[in-house]
């Protein structure tokens, strides 16, 4: 049974940071895409990022570059959002995704498992 915890999410001011953290079992961690994912009441699940088995050649969503950066730990099946600067935009429920494939892709289709959310809220 394959399982995504997502912690590390919270309530923070605008130009705060905060890392997220999802932890992964029940699959082969090394051979999998993974991916963050966000999304707000009544909008579509939104790409944030994603890097490939090595954790090299991370790919992010022009919303965040620059500002996020994804990483990941093969040895603790773990994978990382630091996300800095943040603004009140980037408030959403973020999710982490996994994906049994070597190809790194941007929708949510595309994305066998999932965690169940951590909430992030960004105060003006």
């Amino acid at each position: 049974q394959v399982q995504l915890v997502e912690s590390g999410g919270g309530l923070v001011q605008a130009g705060d940071s905060l890392r997220l953290s999802c932890v992964a079992s029940g699959l082969t961690f090394s051979r999998h895409v993974m991916g963050w994912f966000r999304q707000v009441p009544g909008k579509e699940r939104e790409f944030v990022a994603t890097l490939d088995w090595s954790g090299g050649n991370p790919v992010y969503s022009p919303s965040v570059k620059g500002r996020f950066t994804i990483s990941r730990d093969n040895a603790k099946n773990t994978v990382y959002l630091q996300m800095n600067s943040l603004k009140p935009e980037d408030t959403a429920v973020y999710f982490c995704a996994g994906r049994n494939n070597a190809v790194k892709v941007t929708y949510p289709s595309g994305y066998e498992y999932w965690g169940q959310g951590t909430q992030v809220t960004v105060s003006s």
